[in-house]
This record gives C-alpha cells, structure tokens and sequence, in this order.
C-alpha cells in the first residue's frame, strides 16, 4: 500500500472485533451529537469512516453530511444510510465545491494524523470558506508528539475492559503490530501537532481557537480543539 487511504479502504484489523467496531463508532455519535447547536444545524463529518451510527446524529440535526475518500467505505455508507433523508454521503471534491457558508459544524475525528500539514492547511481554507457565521469547526483525536504508542495502547485496552473485548484488544494489538498498518505507519509517519502550535496554525488560518475537553472518543491523551471564524478576517 502506498498511502492511508488505500489503508483504510483495504480490510484491515484497526478493530480487533465486531464489539470494539460498534462501541467505538457509538461513542463517536454521542460525543458529535453533544456538539451540534440545534435540530436545524447542517453538519459535517469529514473523514468519517464507517459512521456505523451516523444516523443517531442525523436524528439531531437538518442535514448530515458523511465525507469519506476511500471509495468502498464510501460505497458501504450509501447501502448502510441511503434511505436516510437527511444524510448525504459525498467525496472531498463534492466538499469543496459547497455553497459558502452552508455548514453549522463541521468534525474531523481522527483525520489529521493521516494528513500532511500542507494538505490541513488547504482543508482549513474550504472548511472556513463552508462555515455559517456562529458555525464551529472541531478536530478531534489530535496526536501530540509526547503522545507514546504504548499510552495508546494503554488507553485502548481500559477501553476494551471496560465494553468487554479485553482478550480480542490483547490479540488485536498483537496483529496490528504485524500488519500493514505498522509497516504504512513506519513509511509514512502519522503527523502530530504540540497544542501551542495547533492553536497557532488556526489562528493564522483566521480561525479564533480553545482547546475542546474531553477528546472525542475513548482516548483522552489525545487532544481536540473548537474554532470558529474570526470575524475581524475578511474572506
């Protein structure tokens, strides 16, 4: 594999069973839903995955927008929420060409890891350009370079105690360290960001930014963090 998205769009054993798979996805529906503003909010969730309940947050808002680039992921979420009104599955290209402002917020759970800063810093001018004035942007499960694999695995374990899978993340931990992932990881790297530093790239991107506690998802030594437009910015 030469890159994440061919990774993630292969069968892969990121979730060592169908329990971790579910509750991992679950516990990202409630913690988006606690942030959208209101039943009419259109929201985005770019880099989604297999938003396995995407559709807990589609009862809390006016539209839903699922954005993943791996196309058999793409494919699974149209048969998993094609009927679903009010959720629109589409690509990065459909993103960048929405109207301006027609978004409430806007999520990025567990994406920039994955994403050179130069590519980032281009999704920060069309995610500002798709924000409604009051609209929020949130990125979530941001890596911080003291972060260790080991805490990682840590937390993912007393994750796995805690809704049942503990034997299966043992075992999982095993295959991930063989598999394709530990070797893409090793050739590509995962980007991490210090939070002075994150907060700094926001704001030069004309973004007004706070740390955002707790971090989406289970694993709370890893960062997440608010913005909206700042107004004093044209554009």
């Amino acid at each position: 594999m030469r890159d994440w998205i061919s990774y993630w769009d292969s069968d892969h054993p990121i979730y060592v069973n169908a329990r971790h798979f579910d509750v991992h996805y679950a516990n990202i529906a409630s913690d988006i839903v606690r942030l959208v503003p209101s039943k009419a909010a259109r929201v985005l969730d770019y880099g989604c995955g297999e938003a396995l309940h995407a559709d807990k947050i589609a009862a809390h808002c006016a539209t839903l927008y699922l954005c993943e680039a791996a196309p058999t992921v793409r494919t699974r979420l149209q048969e998993r929420f094609g009927k679903i009104a009010n959720i629109a599955v589409v690509t990065p290209e459909e993103v960048a060409a929405m109207e301006p402002e027609s978004l409430d917020l806007i999520v990025a759970n567990s994406l920039l890891q994955y994403l050179k800063r130069n590519e980032l810093l281009a999704l920060l001018k069309v995610w500002r350009r798709l924000l409604a004035p009051g609209g929020a942007l949130v990125l979530a499960d941001i890596i911080d370079p003291k972060q260790s694999a080991l805490a990682d695995a840590l937390s993912l374990l007393n994750f796995a105690r805690k809704n049942g899978f503990l034997t299966a993340a043992f075992i999982g931990l095993v295959k991930t360290t063989l598999s394709d992932y530990r070797k893409l990881r090793a050739q590509l790297g995962l980007t991490t960001y210090a939070e002075a530093e994150m907060l700094k790239l926001l704001a030069d991107a004309g973004y007004d930014a706070a740390r955002l506690r707790p971090n989406l998802g289970h694993n709370q030594g890893r960062m997440a963090f608010r913005a909206q437009k700042n107004a004093a910015l044209a554009g």
